[in-house]
Formats: structure tokens, sequence, C-alpha cells
């Protein structure tokens, strides 16, 4: 069974920042991609950003202000956000695609807000 374990959310003012982690555990084989995604109220799940080997993947409205990466050792991966926005505001979830299958995490809070 695998299991992913978000930590990191919070409020935020405006052009402040956060370090969102999401650390995997149990059986992992073939690991594709790890990433984040985000959910607003009211809106669909979307890419935020992924991680395969050495290459990365953002959303648009992101690139410059968040990086992703990932400490294999660890089985654990990052997202750094800086110069938040309130329109990041949002449910963010962890995914980790493998072989296996694909998963993921419970979620973390991120609130942008004056």
């Amino acid at each position: 069974q695998v299991q992913l374990v978000e930590s990191g959310g919070g409020l935020v003012h405006p052009g402040g920042s956060l370090r969102l982690s999401c650390a995997a555990s149990g059986t992992m084989f073939r690991i594709y991609t790890m990433g984040w995604y985000r959910q607003a109220p009211g809106k669909q799940r979307d890419l935020v950003a992924t991680i395969s080997g050495g290459s990365t993947n953002y959303k648009d409205s992101v690139k410059g202000r968040f990086t992703i990466s990932r400490d294999n050792a660890k089985n654990t991966v990052y997202l750094q956000m800086n110069d938040l926005k309130a329109e990041d505001t949002a449910v963010y979830f962890c995914n980790l695609r493998m072989a296996l299958g694909d998963y993921w995490g419970q979620g973390t809070q991120v609130t942008v807000s004056s």
C-alpha cells in the first residue's frame, strides 16, 4: 500500500512564500512522475507542477514563482511557492504516478489573503 503525506500548507499574505512537502511510503516501483495539483472551490483539479527524472513541467501561471524538486532517497517531493497570489488559494494535492498505479495525498490547504 502506498501512502502520501503532505505538509506545509497554511495562510500567507500576498507576496509571501510557502514550501509544501509530500513524503511517499510503501512499495515503490518504476516511478514515472511525482507532482502537485490544486483544486479551488467550484473548480476542477489542475496540474501545478510535475517532476520526472531531471525534467520539470509547470502550469503557465506559476512559472517563475514555483519550483518543484525531489529527494529520491527520501521519496519526497517539494513545492517551493514564492510571490503567492490570491488566485493560488486552493487545496494542493500530491500525486505519485508509477507502474503500480496513480496515487494521491489527502490534500493541504493553501490560503493567500491579506
